[in-house]
């Protein structure tokens, strides 16, 4: 339905799509419009035009979602970090799950026998990971700290960040402030933001040496507010730890299993430690390992789902692509204890077949936690005599899970038993998800 005021169309606002952007139909294109929600009357105006759509932001609300609520951080709209600050908190978890049933139907062809509860979490404070831009602008007279501006290029002028942690929010005026005092201030691009149970390290990526008054700077500014500096020269092997000199390491527990998971800054972890909690504790329930059983953990990562899966006793065979993250399971496994029943193997997932699933052996179940492009070549793998009973399967990416799940129901024979959504991101559209598969 669409009517015109002025120059500028009304249209009605159908649905959300997978960036938490109004659809919308006019003159037989669709209109994805950011800002807008289900059910409001809304102007537009576009900045793209194709053939058979446009991208547009909203104008003017001339009638408002009952879902709709003022945004908390008073950059949004700016700040392109989050796009969903206007939707209720509960909301968003709605239409993310919309967003995932749709998936499943729409592209999988599958529908779950049963729709797992949602996993809520903090809606803001909650992001214990974040990589922020630095840049110095001469026009403001000062170094710009913070997620880049919305389809833009350019710093957004922040003074906190409501989804970072307090302690890491309060910095960011500080950090530029001591970023335009150093002598390397034009040559110092990125802060990669990197939060442990007990310790918060920010790692500056440097392309010019510190001087001697840089470096006096910068340990005055950590032992003034509590967190490690660490420096990186070059790629990620280059980074190390620059002030304090000896200082605790980065760690998050899961302490339902009796789990203390130290890292690396540069290492893969997940953003949201609380939710993060909660998503094993579901993980482990739906997959219900037992002790004699062996088990599988595809795209292990350092262990965070291995080491869980190894306290319950059950053979555990965590397989990664990284070598270096394969090396932290072992540390993590000797760490906890867990050595006897755990191993870890490097493995290219993306290139895996049935021989190479068929060298690994037999497991009883499986647990997949994939990267965006999901695990379409594993799943492709499976044969009668390699089908583990049971795949409970992580998802970052709603369209991948349903892809491969299209693999494995119709193709594979498995039963589609339950899924459901994660609120990891909130104030975001990004949509994490599980899925459990079993053999009838």
């Amino acid at each position: 339905m669409t009517e015109k005021t002025n120059t500028q169309p009304v249209v009605t606002i159908e649905s959300l799509d997978q960036e938490g952007r109004g659809i919308a139909h006019h003159e037989g294109k669709v209109i994805f419009i950011e800002g807008a929600l289900p059910g409001e009357r809304v102007t537009y105006s576009s900045y793209r035009k194709k053939p058979n759509f446009e991208m547009a932001q909203v104008g003017d609300i001339l009638k408002p979602s009952f879902m709709r609520v003022e945004p908390k951080c008073i950059h949004f709209g700016v700040c392109g970090g989050c796009s969903m600050q206007h939707l209720e908190p509960r909301a968003q978890v709605s239409a993310k799950q919309r967003i995932l049933e749709d998936n499943l139907e729409r592209i999988g062809k599958v529908k779950p026998d049963n729709i797992l509860p949602p996993i809520y979490g903090l809606p803001w404070g909650y992001r214990q990971r974040a990589r922020l831009s630095v840049r110095h602008v001469l026009k403001k007279g000062k170094t710009l700290v913070g997620f880049h501006e919305k389809r833009s290029s350019y710093v957004a002028d922040m003074s906190l960040c409501e989804i970072l942690p307090p302690k890491i929010s309060k910095l960011i005026p500080l950090l530029s402030q001591l970023i335009d005092g150093l002598s390397i201030r034009e040559r110092l691009p990125q802060i990669e933001v990197v939060c442990g149970d007990n310790v918060d390290v920010l790692v500056l990526r440097i392309m010019e040496p510190l001087t001697e008054k840089d470096e006096a700077a910068l340990r005055a500014f950590a032992d003034a507010y509590d967190i490690q500096f660490w420096l990186q020269t070059k790629g990620p092997e280059t980074v190390h730890p620059f002030h304090p000199p000896v200082a605790p390491p980065l760690t998050y527990t899961l302490p339902e299993f009796g789990v203390e998971m130290p890292f690396a800054p540069t290492e893969f972890t997940q953003v949201n430690h609380r939710l993060n909690r909660v998503m094993v504790h579901r993980a482990l329930r739906l997959l219900d390992p037992q002790s004699n059983e062996r088990i599988a953990d595809f795209f292990c990562g350092l262990g965070n789902f291995t080491l869980p899966i190894a306290r319950s006793g059950a053979q555990v065979l965590g397989i990664e692509g990284s070598p270096a993250l394969v090396k932290r399971g072992v540390q993590g496994a000797e760490h906890n204890g867990l050595s006897a029943n755990t191993k870890f193997m490097a493995m290219n997932l993306f290139e895996m077949d049935e021989k190479a699933l068929a060298d690994l052996g037999t497991f009883d179940k499986w647990l997949v936690d994939p990267p965006r492009d999901g695990a379409v070549e594993l799943v492709k793998a499976i044969t009668p005599e390699t089908a583990p009973k049971r795949i409970v399967y992580v998802s970052c990416n709603p369209a991948t899970l349903a892809r491969d799940a299209e693999i494995l129901v119709h193709v594979k024979g498995y039963t589609l038993k339950a899924a459901g959504v994660m609120n990891m991101f909130p104030q975001t559209s990004h949509v994490e998800s599980i899925a459990v598969f079993v053999k009838p």
